[in-house]
């Protein structure tokens, strides 16, 4: 294979794995039509180069595991983001260490509000089509994924896990957590209850994951209990 052709399959894997989050190699090899063998030696040279890495599963429950040691999954790592979609960056952090340094933390926390209140404002046409709390958090993940944030949902026992499976400001927010704050504090008036941050991508973890409780549960228990 010609080393041009070679770079346009390995843009394309990494560019799979930017849009649905960590996947592991069969499941590539599927999504772009190439041989398993093909696509390990394209994984392998990105992960030689530092674009991608290999890590274990995310898993939160027993219930998910199969039988045998389960397939690793690929993800982006720093590098890969900053040279795919991260060319702003460096302008952001200085940009805001500069507010910082003239006008205190409180400056880059208003900031950080106006950006989160503007992502909601932008959210609510998703929002404002759904017609159970299923779909209404199906259609934040489907906002953020238009936003960049490859965003998709899951069952997860009490309530729905929303997973990012990549952030565009991740480089600028690990320097300044107030925009993962406030960005929360956006999710939580969306979906109309207390949400709970639980990993970052700004912080290391591979997926950004936010705990969603079942809101009509929750409200259906409470009216039991008043009629009571």
């Amino acid at each position: 294979m010609p080393p041009s052709e070679d770079k346009r399959t390995r843009d394309r894997l990494v560019r799979a794995i930017l849009e649905a989050g960590p996947s592991t190699a069969v499941v590539l090899a599927e999504r772009l039509k190439i041989t398993p063998a093909g696509v390990r030696r394209h994984l392998d040279a990105l992960v030689k180069d530092g674009v991608l890495e290999a890590r274990e599963p995310h898993q939160r429950s027993l219930n998910n595991r199969g039988r045998g040691r389960p397939s690793k999954v690929f993800v982006m790592t720093e590098i890969g983001s900053e040279k795919f979609e991260h060319s702003y960056d460096d302008l952001a952090v200085l940009a805001l260490k500069y507010m910082n340094s003239q006008s205190g933390s409180a400056m880059v926390s208003g900031f950080a509000n106006a950006r989160a209140e503007e992502m909601e404002r932008k959210a609510k046409p998703f929002i404002a089509k759904a017609k159970n709390d299923q779909e209404k958090f199906e259609a934040l993940a489907e906002f953020l994924t238009s936003e960049g944030f490859a965003a998709n949902v899951h069952d997860q026992g009490l309530g729905q896990e929303l997973c990012q499976h990549h952030c565009p400001i991740a480089h600028v927010a690990a320097q300044f957590p107030e925009l993962c704050e406030a960005e929360t504090a956006a999710f939580s008036r969306l979906t109309g209850t207390h949400v709970q941050r639980l990993a970052t991508i700004a912080h290391g973890d591979g997926v950004c994951t936010t705990f969603i409780p079942n809101v009509t549960k929750k409200t259906t228990t409470e009216k039991v209990g008043k009629r009571a």
